[in-house]
């Protein structure tokens, strides 16, 4: 199995693979879980990682009693907003280099893409961004590079990633033992990817629009 058809399989039963995650590594778990969040948040170079979809799976196992569910909203609430201040710092003191690097660390699309969401939103971005695959990854990026002051972005980071990591584990906790949903499982994981990225797709073509009409 390759790599891509082994992380599509990791991606679409994320239910299945925590459990044996859980199983083998028993408290460290959680130690695992708040590493993902971290560098999903907080790399530039990792945006692909799973979000949303790993805390609904999460909240959901934590709804089965394999997780607690405070814990978890503590471990990775925290570690959303370290991801975030780390990514913050990065853009201020490395991200012009990185942009303008002849070895394309990241997708100038993507860039362009969270300017955009930061055009039409402000600091909000930040907040807004937790939701939105990819933009997530790039949002506190592009903060930093940009010179928002720190004790703004720390503001939005904190409201940003307080909700980000309730909602979703409270969407799984509650929805993920449901049969109709345990059934379906990969289908939802698709459904919540499809639904989180409808902002992104809108602002490209708004974008693309704009343009045009240029």
């Amino acid at each position: 199995m390759n790599f891509i058809h082994w992380f599509m399989d990791v991606f679409l039963h994320l239910d299945r693979h925590l459990a044996d995650v859980i199983q083998s590594c028993g408290v460290w778990t959680y130690a695992l879980l708040f590493l993902i969040v971290f560098c999903e948040t907080g790399l530039v170079i990792t945006p692909v990682l799973p979000g949303d979809s790993l805390l609904f799976a999460t909240g959901a196992l934590a709804a089965g009693g394999s997780l607690d569910v405070f814990v978890l909203a503590v471990f990775l609430s925290v570690a959303a907003i370290l991801g975030d201040t780390a990514n913050y710092w990065i853009g201020k003191y490395l991200g012009r280099w990185i942009i303008h690097h002849p070895r394309r660390w990241v997708n100038q699309k993507h860039i362009d893409r969270t300017h955009a969401f930061f055009e039409k939103y402000g600091g909000k971005t930040i907040i807004i961004a937790r939701f939105v695959p990819i933009i997530r990854t790039f949002a506190p990026f592009v903060a930093g590079v940009g010179a928002m002051t720190y004790f703004q972005f720390l503001i939005y980071n904190v409201v940003g990633g307080v909700l980000w990591v309730g909602i979703c584990l409270a969407a799984g906790y509650w929805l993920g033992t449901r049969p109709v949903v345990k059934e379906n499982f990969s289908l939802v994981i698709l459904a919540i990817v499809f639904i989180s990225i409808l902002p992104a797709l809108y602002e490209f073509w708004r974008m693309r629009a704009s343009r045009e009409r240029s």
